[in-house]
């Protein structure tokens, strides 16, 4: 989808982040849909407590701040870029008129939508039966986007690996770990600060 709603009429504006930019806060007013036309934005919540969990990274192609539509008066995630980011800026007006007016358009997202359910189920199971080191894997491959349409990325934009032990419900340390046994096994390498996927990797989740 990630060309689409630039052939599309839409009243919107374009928003440049730097790395590590936040683009809302979790409380803020929920206004706009964004979408994601360069970059990567990393979604986060924290709780009472202060503990902060990574919910999704997403990149070039992706929708985030939809809850708008259903509803949500205030942003229950932070949104905090992980690379340089270009969003495109929807007001949730413009958004819902262009929903009801191109079918096309309509039709698409929720397409887009109905995959980031089904994302977030395999998270939720990938979370409960799998090991640590089978979630690190299938999170890097699909950073990766592996499987998406197109091309894979083969390479990550800088992330640390307190962000990778957030998403996978693990400690930096079992991360590290891990990520030498990769790199050991040359299922990763590292150049410049990017780490580089290789499609081997999936071995590590296929394997019983």
């Amino acid at each position: 989808m990630k060309e689409f709603p630039d052939s599309t009429v839409l009243g919107r504006d374009v928003a440049k982040f730097a790395r590590k930019q936040t683009v809302f806060a979790q409380g803020d007013p929920a206004k706009h849909v964004m979408y994601i036309q360069e970059g990567s934005v990393k979604l986060t919540v924290v709780n009472q407590a202060g503990k902060e969990a990574v919910t999704a990274i997403l990149g070039p192609g992706d929708f985030f701040g939809e809850g708008c539509l259903g509803g949500q008066s205030i942003c229950m995630a932070t949104a905090t870029t992980i690379a340089p980011t270009t969003v495109l800026v929807i007001e949730k007006n413009e958004m819902i008129r262009v929903l009801h007016e191109e079918h096309e358009f309509s039709d698409r997202f929720i397409a887009h939508m109905l995959a980031r359910n089904i994302r977030i189920e395999e998270d939720l199971i990938d979370q409960l039966f799998n090991s640590s080191e089978k979630r690190l894997a299938r999170t890097l491959l699909l950073l990766a986007r592996y499987g998406a349409p197109g091309d894979p990325q083969k390479s990550l934009p800088k992330m640390s690996q307190e962000t990778l032990a957030e998403m996978i419900g693990t400690t930096r340390s079992r991360v590290n770990f891990f990520m030498n046994k990769f790199r050991k096994s040359g299922f990763i390498h590292y150049n410049k600060g990017k780490i580089h996927i290789d499609n081997s990797l999936l071995s590590v989740v296929l394997h019983d």
